[in-house]
């Protein structure tokens, strides 16, 4: 099947092309680096000059083109290989002049290719869809050792991919998640077995515990996984694994074996990168403990609360004043609804409250308290709170109740139902909150300023003070409280 019918949205080879380049830069950052050199992907303008669609440096030698070339022109004058690769379609070499200076250089032109399976098959593409220049400056005099000779080994090999449309692998291989060839490589046969170690590879592996001489051995045969390679050789595609020290689990290495192909079906050998990660690890389980003790402590003052409430009611219950006990209520509530949000917090791993989780229970608090066969109100809820932060969302939670519970008491009274709805919108960076309610309105000359309602006061203090938001009352066929509160802290 053609990579269209697999992906189901590629529909010509012009979108297959697009991905295919991208996949090249986003992968060639191990061609570089093991290629010692400068690599500049470029494509036919269509007057003869060719335009750099992409750059990348090695991290194993110095660059020879310190400025950015994307978005330049090469001419044919300037590169006349371009033309001989793009024709023969097979690699080209030659000694030039880097581009821009009068410095002796040496420059590969290699053919980009897509392969016949990723091709629609009734509009097929023979010749190159791009260039690929290895460019990197002449040295005299100096003999190369056997990393940098293994290095360019690999490199030939990778070139031919290219050529062939067989490198890079497709969208589900991220390379930004593989290690790099200064972490360490090793380069094995088509047998599975180590034919090099780079000495950075060499200290990953003594670091697991390998000290014996690994050349000619398969990983199994020293000890480690050997199913990383065996994937690899299966499915002709790179595979990524973590491999613990047995007697020391606080020793990994991250393993990415690329395998290397002949064609579509022939691996003739892999090469493996491989990163010592234990200080990550270690960083990654101290934060796992981490927020598993913030989330345990969550847990525990929601558990606080709920122990308060208890109190609270066995206190409220010995009361014999009706305002008393209506004042015990309604601080059982104001606790139940922060213990809500610390309830959520106990179950998250972020410090963000999916706030819309929470309106329901904090409608049911209201719910629980005032209302009765003989008070049927109904609650709805418009549009989205979102996540908030813990420093929002638990003010949030009580002025919520705390104006749910002013709309029942004040518009609807006792032997009447009604609606109230809640309404929450996003604008730029804040959040607009608005309780309406279909009763009577606030009375004439209502102010928050003055009003001696305790609930609506504490709402006044918590928008203002708290979360540094701004508080409108009105009437609209009944009473309209809305809120505008910033989602970003200000200085």
């Amino acid at each position: 099947m053609s990579q269209a019918g697999r992906s189901g949205q590629l529909g010509s080879n012009d979108e297959i092309v697009e991905l295919h380049l991208r996949r090249v830069m986003a992968s060639w950052g191990l061609v570089a680096d093991v290629g010692f050199a400068d690599l500049l992907l470029v494509r036919p303008t269509g007057n003869g000059d060719w335009k750099v669609m992409g750059q990348v440096r090695p991290t194993t030698g110095q660059t020879l083109y310190p400025d950015d070339l994307v978005g330049s022109t090469i001419t044919s004058a300037e590169r006349p290989l371009l033309v001989d690769a793009s024709l023969s379609g097979h690699a080209q070499e030659a000694n030039v002049y880097a581009l821009g200076s009068g410095q002796a250089a040496r420059t590969v032109a290699i053919p980009v290719r897509i392969s016949d399976s990723q091709q629609v098959n009734d509009q097929r593409v023979e010749q190159p869809i791009a260039i690929l220049l290895r460019e990197e400056a002449m040295e005299t005099g100096r003999r190369r050792g056997q990393l940098e000779r293994t290095y360019l080994g690999i490199f030939d090999r990778l070139a031919a991919m290219i050529s062939a449309g067989l490198f890079p692998f497709d969208e589900a291989f991220d390379p930004r998640d593989a290690p790099r060839v200064g972490d360490g490589v090793a380069l094995l046969d088509a047998d599975q077995r180590i034919r090099y170690l780079s000495p950075n590879a060499t200290s990953a592996l003594h670091r697991l515990g390998v000290q014996v001489n690994v050349d000619g051995r398969t990983l199994a045969d020293i000890g480690l996984d050997g199913s990383v390679a065996a994937d690899a050789w299966t499915r002709r595609h790179p595979v990524n694994s973590e491999i613990e020290h047995l007697a020391a689990p606080s020793t990994v290495v991250v393993v990415h074996c690329i395998p290397l192909l002949s064609d579509e079906r022939s691996v003739t050998g892999a090469v493996l990168l491989l990163r010592d990660v234990s200080d990550i690890r270690r960083r990654d389980r101290m934060l796992h403990s981490k927020d598993a003790t913030i989330r345990e402590v969550h847990h525990r003052v929601k558990n606080n609360l709920q122990t308060i409430s208890a109190l609270l009611r066995m206190q409220g219950r010995r009361l014999e004043s009706e305002e008393a006990k209506q004042a015990i209520e309604e601080s059982v509530r104001r606790i139940r609804s922060i213990a809500l949000v610390h309830e959520t917090l106990s179950q998250e791993f972020r410090e963000l409250v999916p706030f819309d989780d929470l309106i329901r229970p904090l409608m049911r608090i209201v719910e629980e308290g005032l209302q009765g066969d003989d008070r049927p109100v109904r609650f709805s809820v418009v549009g989205d709170a979102g996540s908030l932060p813990a420093e929002i969302a638990t003010p949030l939670a009580v002025v919520v109740v705390e104006l749910l519970q002013n709309a029942v008491e004040h518009a609807y009274p006792a032997r009447t139902g009604g609606d109230v709805a809640i309404t929450f919108a996003h604008r730029a960076t804040t959040l607009l909150v608005t309780v309406r309610d279909h009763g009577s309105g606030f009375p004439e000359g209502f102010s928050l300023s003055t009003t001696r309602s305790l609930g609506l006061t504490i709402v006044r203090t918590l928008i203002s003070s708290e979360l540094g938001g701004v508080i409108a009352t009105h009437n609209d066929g009944g009473a309209v409280v809305e809120l505008r509160i910033p989602l970003t802290k200000t200085a």
